[in-house]
């Protein structure tokens, strides 16, 4: 086993009062410490009831305790788990019992960073754990569950094999060269790596799902004064979530609302109207909407339908709107027009265009197909599994890595330059599952983590 030799102890469950709670205890010391609180451990795996004791060896609670010897366990160590009333105090006491038998507290996510360590799962299953916790939805808690199951590290691994396969092949034709076999000429390179390539397509459309369903898009509503912003984030949050007055500048501030669309996350930010604002507050409102664009996935930019014609071409720098962020042109209070709503043909600018009423709530479905579309979010897709940014990064350099090898064999003749591009290719799929990782990359992963995990 693998770890700094302390036996950890941690609430299991979240702070409060509840019916229940769950003390972890983890490592070498994990048996005589809970003795210590437990008096004599039932045998293993069988949940039994004791009388619990303070650090002043005074009862405290009748619970139920579990052992699991080291090596299976969650961790990989000897664990024991303490199931107690859920009251803080009772908790606390328990708590400090465990801490003066011996224990320490456990960090954030140093249960989950044990189980890593000792190969009860790969980094990707860890992250897994974290993302069933948080998931904000039935299709993403799914998605972490087939992650943490194995299913997106088995095809990590496979496509780490088809890589190394492919690496053999061509070392293998540089060694024995005495063999006269015309390599570059082998339709077999140029299969597997057609095979490579659309394995790494398939498998990144499936950690793309996963990673929306995870973390969702950022939308920023941007626009003029008045022209109904504040409206919109009302009708999509289904509340009132944003003041809304006939007076233009209302909003001030950056507001933060959390939506739902088919199960992936939206986070809707409501920003203060872009105009030359003299007054200090509405002032930094606007340097802070600009700010909020300059890191939007999408920007919907809001115009009065009612005012601006609708072949007149916005443009982006009277916004403060950055070129590369993408940008919809939302025509809002179509109501008030003749103008039906709807998704429309592109501006004047090439950017897509839809009329609704936030008022009314006409054009909204159209409005949260647009988004689901925009980032390539498809609701009944089968297989999503949880992914990260992390791990599309990964996929997507050792995509590029394959791709360089290619073109240095099929193009330059130049076999040993394609396998150290395949080594590179398979050290970036080992990064996903934690075969090749950092202790500085370890720390941050598992800060995230609440403690108890």
């Amino acid at each position: 086993m693998i770890g700094d030799g302390d036996t950890i102890v941690a609430s299991a469950t979240p702070p409060g009062r509840g019916g229940l709670a769950v003390i972890r205890v983890s490592g070498p010391a994990a048996i005589e410490v809970s003795r210590q609180v437990a008096g004599s451990l039932p045998p293993p795996r069988r949940l039994s009831r004791r009388t619990l004791l303070a650090g002043d060896g005074l009862p405290v609670d009748d619970g139920m305790v579990v052992v699991f010897p080291a090596p299976r366990s969650f961790t990989g160590e000897d664990v024991v788990e303490l199931h107690c009333h859920g009251g803080p105090v009772i908790v606390d006491l328990l708590l400090q019992s465990l801490l003066s038998s011996g224990a320490r507290m456990a960090r954030p996510g140093e249960f989950s960073r044990r189980a890593f360590l000792n190969d009860r799962m790969d980094l990707a299953q860890a992250e897994a754990v974290a993302d069933l916790i948080e998931a904000g939805s039935s299709q993403a808690a799914r998605a972490a569950l087939r992650s943490l199951q194995g299913e997106f590290s088995d095809r990590v691994h496979r496509l780490a094999e088809s890589v190394t396969e492919l690496r053999v092949y061509v070392e293998a034709a540089m060694d024995f060269p005495e063999e006269e076999i015309d390599f570059l000429s082998d339709a077999t390179v140029a299969d597997r790596i057609e095979t490579l390539s659309k394995a790494f397509t398939e498998l990144t459309a499936s950690a793309t799902q996963g990673a929306l369903l995870r973390e969702g898009m950022t939308v920023v509503l941007a626009g003029a004064p008045n022209v109904g912003k504040s409206s919109l984030l009302n009708r999509l949050t289904g509340q009132p979530s944003a003041i809304v007055t006939h007076l233009p500048g209302t909003t001030r501030d950056v507001l933060r609302e959390r939506i739902s669309i088919e199960g992936m996350p939206l986070h809707v930010i409501d920003t203060a109207g872009l105009r030359d604002a003299v007054d200090p507050v509405e002032a930094e409102g606007v340097r802070r909407a600009r700010q909020e664009m300059e890191k939007a996935d999408l920007v919907l930019l809001l115009v009065d339908a009612a005012e601006t014609d609708p072949d007149t071409v916005i443009e982006m720098r009277d916004m403060s709107i950055p070129e590369e962020v993408p940008v919809t042109v939302v025509r809002n209070k179509v109501d008030l027009t003749s103008e039906p709503p709807g998704v429309r043909s592109p501006d004047g600018a090439g950017r897509p265009t839809i009329g609704i009423s936030a008022l009314h709530g006409q054009g909204i479905a159209d409005l949260r197909r647009h988004l689901e579309e925009r980032v390539g979010y498809e609701p009944a897709a089968e297989g999503a599994m949880s992914a990260r940014r992390r791990h599309l990064d990964a996929l997507d350099r050792a995509r590029g890595h394959v791709r360089r090898g290619a073109i240095q064999l099929l193009e330059h003749g130049a076999p040993e330059l394609m396998a150290e591009e395949l080594r590179l290719a398979h050290h970036c799929l080992g990064e996903i599952t934690g075969e090749i990782s950092s202790e500085d990359l370890l720390g941050r992963i598992f800060s995230s983590f609440c403690i108890g995990k």
